[in-house]
């Protein structure tokens, strides 16, 4: 598959009036992506909006019913999924984690574990560890690979705020460090809005997308997200009631106004709050 370019830049996955079923029900429809080397991007959205499915969907993990997705040649990708459970009772630690499924040496897995800022953790239990620290033995297993792009399903989920803003820190520092990408799914629009290139708004397909700048100061923006908390909690309580249509139209400068209406679990499966 030969390497696509967008501009100057290079484009290291795309995704072209892509649809996903579940059965019988339609998860993703119409949905026009693109991610460029470098670039950070969070995609937001209400439970069930199909946020994972797209996720899964990009890195191959979920079919197409119609439209395509097409990645750069031998892209490397380090993922880091929503839900990793651990059973308690397996005797798995950090340092046999990182080795799977292909290992790695001592010297790598704890260049690894310094970079994510949890160095001699080598011999922990897995299952023992905190929630915080849990999703950094995540983040080090996926710069493993060396990837050129990270790509992050929710990963602060069940982390308080000092952990959360730390997380994301850290991102930051890893993409300037490295140069690789960041597409993640987030419900931390606080800290979103100020750590993003691009935001997108989904709900099954893409409601609004945008610069966060540019979104930010938007009208639009403004009536789904609320002034209140910088946005923080708005998207937990804003009623979904419009019928649209999407498409490509819906470009990087321009917020829509859209609402939803969903509920929102907190907690992880794998870990504890940290």
């Amino acid at each position: 598959m030969p390497g696509l370019r967008q501009g100057r830049t290079m484009t290291l996955i795309s995704a072209t009036g892509l649809s996903v079923r579940h059965g019988g029900q339609l998860a993703l429809s119409g949905v026009e992506f693109a991610i460029s080397a470098g670039e950070i991007v969070t995609i937001v959205g209400p439970n069930g909006s199909g946020k994972s499915t797209l996720i899964r969907a990009l890195i191959g993990l979920e079919h197409a019913a119609s439209g395509q997705v097409m990645r750069r040649a031998g892209l490397q990708i380090g993922y880091v999924p929503q839900r990793l459970h651990i059973d308690a009772t397996l005797p798995l630690n950090v340092r046999r984690f990182l080795s799977l499924p292909r290992r790695v040496s001592d010297t790598a897995a704890a260049a690894a574990l310094a970079r994510t800022g949890v160095e001699g953790l080598e011999r922990r239990q897995m299952a023992a560890l905190s929630g915080g620290q849990f999703q950094r033995v995540l983040l080090a297993r996926a710069l493993l690979a060396r990837p050129a792009i990270l790509i992050l399903d929710e990963p602060t989920q069940g982390l308080d705020q000092p952990g959360i803003a730390a997380f994301y820190r850290l991102l930051a520092e890893i993409r300037a460090e490295t140069g690789c990408a960041v597409l993640l799914v987030s419900h931390d629009l606080h800290v979103v809005m100020s750590a993003s290139d691009r935001v997108i708004c989904l709900n099954g397909h893409i409601c609004c997308e945008g610069a966060p700048r540019v979104v930010s100061a938007a009208p639009e923006y403004r009536a789904l997200f609320g002034l209140g908390t910088g946005g923080t909690m708005a998207l937990y309580q804003h009623v979904h009631d419009h019928d649209h249509e999407s498409g490509p139209e819906h470009g990087p400068e321009h917020g829509h106004h859209r609402s939803h209406d969903h509920d929102h679990p907190h907690g992880h499966e794998a870990h504890h709050a940290g």
